[in-house]
């Protein structure tokens, strides 16, 4: 089974701002950047389509022509928690260097961490596998699209950001 991930485009809050599970508006460049994913989308048959619930994703979806993507909230971002839209070097949580130091293992903000969130797009993954489909298209995250590149044994968790994944991008994997 093929799996196309489709990351969201450019987000309107101000760069080094902490987001995640936080709905932010869409850059006003939307328009072009969702015109070039549709672009590159044509004539691409997929079997399912599912959205991470936030507006970023789904008008995403929308604007490529799958505006009944089935939402599906394993496909959200990392919950930050208390970190949540909070400049990035404003963030006076103690907790914040030992989260630098074990980003994989601690829970960001006192909510979720990245194995926590591997955990639950591996449960997407592995439902959307038993499914009878061959393509399906999925219209996420950063931090998803990492998730499931360990989840494909493309990468170890600890190289799961080591290369940029822009937005508006794409990653089809056969799984």
């Amino acid at each position: 089974m093929k799996i196309t991930l489709i990351r969201h485009t450019k987000v309107d809050v101000p760069s080094g701002t902490c987001y995640g599970w936080t709905d932010v508006p869409l850059a006003p460049t939307f328009p072009d950047e969702a015109r070039l994913v549709r672009e590159r989308l044509a004539g691409a048959v997929f079997d399912a389509v599912y959205t991470s619930p936030l507006t970023r994703c789904r008008l995403l979806a929308a604007a490529c022509g799958y505006p009944d993507a089935l939402p599906d909230a394993r496909l959200k971002e990392m919950n930050f928690g208390d970190w949540e839209m909070q400049p990035w070097d404003k963030i006076a949580d103690p907790r914040l260097q030992d989260w630098f130091d074990d980003w994989i293992h601690l829970p960001a903000g006192g909510a979720e961490s990245f194995d926590g969130q591997c955990r639950r797009v591996a449960a997407f993954l592995d439902e959307v596998r038993r499914l009878p489909a061959r393509s399906v298209a999925a219209f996420t995250h950063r931090g998803v699209i990492a998730c499931a590149q360990i989840y494909a044994g493309i990468c170890p968790p600890q190289e799961a950001f080591a290369a940029d994944f822009p937005y508006g991008g794409m990653l089809t994997l056969d799984l």
